[in-house]
């Protein structure tokens, strides 16, 4: 059994791109009428790009951020704000 913890290291440097691109994403969500808390859950879960409306592009945008790095950028916001 190991007991070593694996690291992850995340370059901070791509954070502000990952969050002006989420805030796009979460927009058209929002603007087609979808709750986007349910649609990115959908979307981290199972890496299916459908959870994300087509809509002006925002499927295409999500597409371009590795789940890891959208991931790394939300959990962040959020520990910072406990």
């Amino acid at each position: 059994m190991e007991s070593e913890t694996t690291r992850f290291n995340f370059s901070a440097d791509k954070s502000e791109n990952v969050r002006e691109l989420m805030t796009y994403v979460l927009g058209c969500l929002r603007e087609k009428g979808y709750n986007p808390i349910n649609q990115l859950v959908g979307y981290f879960i199972s890496g299916d790009p459908t959870y994300i409306t087509s809509y002006k592009g925002a499927r295409g945008v999500i597409k371009r951020i590795d789940r890891d790095e959208l991931l790394e950028v939300i959990i962040t916001d959020y520990i910072s704000r406990l």
